[in-house]
């Protein structure tokens, strides 16, 4: 057996992690091009968290489903990032927006810009087709767009629209590999109040070695309705699906 040299190994291992490992070295600083790799993904995620949702544009990627606009009692991004509690409610004005709507559903999908605008820009709109395409013989109601959201937002907005099951789609808070990526959280029965355990989470939803769009509705698909057959949400509620395995090799039989 030939024995691995170091500069060997730790190049196998940077193949397997979007991890900053083996960067090398000149003298004793780090190369220029890992530096400004470090800077580029560190304004990258600078400006996912500060960018504004084009909501107009969204709007369009979701025809032909209806579509309604809410924001939370943040009124301007650097208050949402200083005051996560105000994320988490309805304005007044966008309480009365849902009060008028009248409406009855199974699901509503709740679109939230959360920590990542730029996520949601990008794969907001083929995540909700992916999943409504999973549930179609539930009754879904308007699409809800909402600015400064956090994830509880969700709990006034299902509880205003008649909701059984609340789905918050929001972009995750960004890191120095992946800027973009989305969450989905499913909570039953949602009315203000209720607590993060009461929730289930699909998370890592990118296309940097993510959760695709297909096998993240799939789950959901699964968890909505073990969720309405057992009425409850959150730890109480497991993704006991048998996993799908690969086909077996033959060749390595």
């Amino acid at each position: 057996m030939s024995e691995v040299v170091p500069g060997e190994l730790w190049a196998r291992l940077r193949r397997t992690t979007p991890a900053r490992i083996a960067l090398g070295r000149v003298g004793n600083a780090l190369p220029l091009g890992e530096v400004l790799d470090f800077q580029l993904a560190h304004a990258r995620a600078r400006d996912a968290v500060h960018a504004v949702l084009d909501t107009a544009a969204l709007e369009a990627e979701f025809a032909p489903l209806p579509v309604l606009h809410v924001e939370s009692d943040a009124p301007d991004r650097a208050t949402y990032l200083r005051r996560p509690d105000l994320g988490r409610r309805l304005s007044e004005r966008s309480a009365a927006l849902l009060a008028e709507a009248g409406t009855r559903c199974d699901v509503a999908f709740v679109i939230g810009d959360g920590l990542s605008a730029t996520g949601v820009q990008a794969g907001a709109a083929t995540l909700l087709k992916a999943c409504a395409a999973e549930l179609g013989d539930l009754a879904i109601g308007p699409v809800v767009i909402a600015r400064q959201a956090r994830v509880a937002l969700g709990d006034p907005v299902g509880e205003a629209l008649n909701a059984r099951v609340v789905v918050m789609i929001l972009g995750e808070r960004p890191g120095l590999s992946v800027h973009d990526s989305l969450g989905i959280y499913l909570t039953f029965a949602p009315r203000p109040g209720r607590s993060d355990a009461e929730r289930n989470c699909i998370s890592n939803i990118h296309g940097a070695g993510g959760l695709s769009p297909e096998d993240a509705a799939r789950t959901l698909g699964w968890l909505l309705r073990e969720a309405l057959r057992l009425q409850l949400s959150g730890v109480a509620l497991k993704d006991d699906q048998t996993p799908t395995l690969p086909a077996e090799d033959p060749s390595r039989a």
